[in-house]
């Protein structure tokens, strides 16, 4: 320990009925859910820019949070570095994830920053050989600085353009010197604040050619892990390109790359997008692009993505019933993009949000599995298509019968369809048997 957590312990599983807040109730890493090891299932990964870059501020007021590692220089990061993976001891998470700028100071002179961030990698490659942490994914950050003000890839100035290319193949090969298992892009200012200065065409031709150019260097390099993008619908920017799963299976149909690129869905982002976080995981299954995720959970009372560790157990089943559906995880996991509330100011309180957050993960991952392996709701799913199965239905869902053969039918069997239940309350009341 450097000092900084040194009076906190390991945190290890207890049971339900311990009274150690300072120990997991609900998450064994080793307890087995179907067939599979909990840790494996959930594959968590601690937040980089949130637990230890964030200094507490918000829209109407400054820092609040005060940390020995802040500052912008190498001693501060290389202080920072060695904080971070203490907590991740701490908690046994077995993987993080980092932007460029979270982790090392910005230099005078791009090749100065590529610098600061190489000598980071070189110390969090030590350190991961001697911990075993993993990287979950890499970022960069392409929203933070001034220059990012109006963009990066979408920017009006190529300029711009160019610099936002070179920030991504640093964190690229930052990403895969350390062995990270995806590279997730998150557009923070893709998007636009009014249509009376912004060509949308362009702006998107722009997005789709460095995504392009992403792909294309991913595979030059031999990074086997998926690009992902995170949908968010806006804030900091009014309307953000990548609004949602269904808009970013668009964008990527349009550039050929629906087969290259998967999404990483925040819960917050959903909620912000007006959909369930349930939804965009289903949504994404069902196109193929499902990815990873990042846990968190927003305040409905506010109107912003307030980034709260999570705590509803039910809306938490819901979604890892989605993701035990599609088969789990492949190289995605569950990240907690979530942060401490700014009055929270202890050292106990960035590892108790974590420990929070990793039980409500495990209730609601049990009680998915035990929802799966029941089968009721899928039972009675198939009951309510089940007519598809009959001949008729068959002809008119593969195209041999048009809208021709469909009236014949009709006018030849007397067809006269009634209403039959869509029995939600029945199905709401079978999902709490479990949680």
């Amino acid at each position: 320990m450097t000092g900084y957590f040194s009076d906190i312990p390991k945190i290890q599983y207890e049971g339900p009925e311990s009274d150690n807040e300072f120990a997991f109730r609900h998450y064994n890493p080793d307890e087995v859910v179907m067939g599979k090891r909990m840790e494996d299932h959930l594959r968590f990964a601690v937040a980089y820019w949130h637990s230890f870059a964030w200094p507490g501020g918000d829209p109407f007021g400054g820092q609040t949070l005060e940390r020995p590692w802040f500052g912008e220089t190498m001693e501060h990061a290389r202080a920072k570095a060695d904080a971070a993976f203490d907590l991740f001891e701490i908690l046994g998470a077995p993987f993080f994830c980092f932007h460029d700028l979270d982790v090392r100071p910005e230099g005078e002179s791009f090749a100065k920053s590529c610098a600061n961030l190489d000598a980071i990698v070189d110390i969090f490659g030590e350190k991961m050989e001697a911990t075993g942490m993993k990287l979950l994914w890499g970022t960069a950050n392409m929203f933070t600085h001034r220059r990012w003000m109006s963009g990066a890839a979408t920017n009006p100035d190529p300029d711009v353009f160019a610099y936002a290319g070179a920030t991504l193949k640093s964190c690229l090969d930052a990403t895969h010197k350390l062995g990270g298992a995806n590279y997730v892009m998150w557009g923070g200012r893709e998007g636009y604040e009014t249509l009376l200065n912004t060509d949308l065409t362009r702006e998107a031709e722009q997005a789709g050619r460095m995504l392009l150019s992403v792909v294309d260097y991913k595979h030059k390099i031999g990074f086997d892990g998926p690009i992902l993008i995170e949908p968010k619908p806006q804030e900091p920017s009014k309307h953000q390109y990548d609004y949602d799963v269904a808009t970013v299976y668009g964008f990527l149909k349009r550039f050929g790359l629906e087969n290259e690129v998967k999404v990483n869905i925040e819960q917050g982002h959903a909620i912000l997008a007006g959909h369930s976080f349930e939804h965009e995981l289903a949504l994404a299954a069902s196109l193929g692009i499902f990815g990873s995720i990042d846990m968190n959970r927003n305040d409905y009372q506010s109107g912003w993505d307030t980034d709260q560790f999570p705590n509803n157990v039910p809306e938490m089943a819901l979604a890892f019933y989605e993701v035990l559906k599609v088969g789990g995880y492949t190289t995605g996991g569950t990240n907690f993009d979530a942060k401490i509330r700014r009055q929270s100011l202890d050292p106990e309180d960035l590892v108790l949000g974590h420990v929070g957050g990793m039980d409500a993960c495990a209730r609601g991952l049990k009680a998915a599995a035990a929802m799966l392996e029941d089968g009721g709701l899928e039972s009675m799913r198939d009951a309510r298509y089940a007519g598809w199965e009959g001949p008729e239905a068959q002809k008119m869902l593969s195209g041999e019968y048009g809208l021709e053969e469909m009236a014949h039918y009709v006018e030849t069997t007397g067809l006269d369809p009634q209403p039959k239940s869509g029995r939600q309350e029945r199905l709401e009341n079978w999902v709490n048997k479990f949680v």
